[in-house]
């Protein structure tokens, strides 16, 4: 599914009263007594950007809210995140070990530490290669990422003249293995990503699968990368968007970070029976 496919028509119009209500029946099918599902994107959802990604910790309010979540043996937690898996555990901080989803779905380490790892075909690796190698070499001027089955560029913090100097030559080495089968052009804040292998929705899919007698599922995320996530969980589940500033999105509720996303986990403890 293209980048335009997933965006929606949905737009700001959408009433508080319709957004309450949404928020109303989903909180309310707590009472079924099935586990909840509560999946969380990492980067813009819990914590804000930073340039500096290691420095990038939960908004205020956050890490308290989930370990009172995971305290209460309630629900299966899980972040779904484009990061590597092994990097949230240490900023996210939580009491408990948490189930990590990384490379928008290709890796998962699970809380007692085993790893799995969706391998991408041998040519398609050495490809990949090629291109790290010259991102290696020059970066344009941002900031070049190693991914086991991905080339990631950012100019988060760049000028606007030079973000767009940086992200035109990271198409232009990107965009020809982009339309060549198994690779994928993924578009997010202030970067592109060019990766082989499962996206986000394919790590939905399997959670889903894995969780069918769960009971109500949510996915909090906030970039474009996640709005193949929120197409997934379509009739299945609640899509929510967390950002300060609204877009068109896939998502049926829109949570402005901190404070909205804090009242929808206060609500979430509660419908739990916190």
């Amino acid at each position: 599914m293209s980048l335009e496919t997933v965006m929606a028509p949905h737009t700001e119009g959408a009433s508080a009263s319709e957004a309450e209500g949404r928020l109303e029946r989903f909180f309310s099918a707590f009472e079924g007594g099935r586990a909840p599902l509560l999946l969380l994107d990492y980067d813009g959802t819990l914590a804000p950007f930073q340039v500096d990604r290691f420095k990038a910790v939960p908004w205020p309010g956050v890490r308290e809210r989930l370990n009172a979540i995971q305290k209460q043996k309630k629900t299966r937690l899980a972040v779904v995140t484009g990061r590597p898996a092994a990097e949230i555990a240490p900023l996210l901080g939580l009491d408990g070990l948490i189930e990590v989803w990384g490379l928008h779905g290709a890796e998962r380490l699970y809380p007692d530490g085993r790893r799995e790892l969706e391998r991408i075909p041998e040519d398609m690796e050495r490809r990949l290669e090629v291109l790290r190698r010259c991102l290696r070499e020059d970066s344009f001027g941002g900031l070049f990422e190693d991914k086991l089955n991905a080339a990631v560029m950012h100019w988060r913090g760049a000028s606007p003249e030079a973000a767009r100097a940086i992200e035109e030559r990271t198409r232009a080495l990107f965009e020809p293995l982009a339309h060549q089968r198994g690779f994928n052009l993924l578009e997010f804040e202030s970067g592109l990503e060019l990766r082989a292998g499962r996206d986000k929705s394919g790590a939905i899919e399997a959670l889903l699968a894995e969780a069918r007698e769960a009971g109500p599922t949510a996915f909090l995320g906030d970039d474009l990368t996640d709005e193949k996530a929120f197409c997934a969980l379509r009739g299945r589940g609640l899509s929510v968007l967390v950002r300060r500033a609204w877009r068109a999105t896939w998502a049926e509720v829109w949570l402005r970070p901190p404070e909205e996303l804090c009242g929808f986990l206060d609500r979430w403890i509660a419908a739990c029976g916190g």
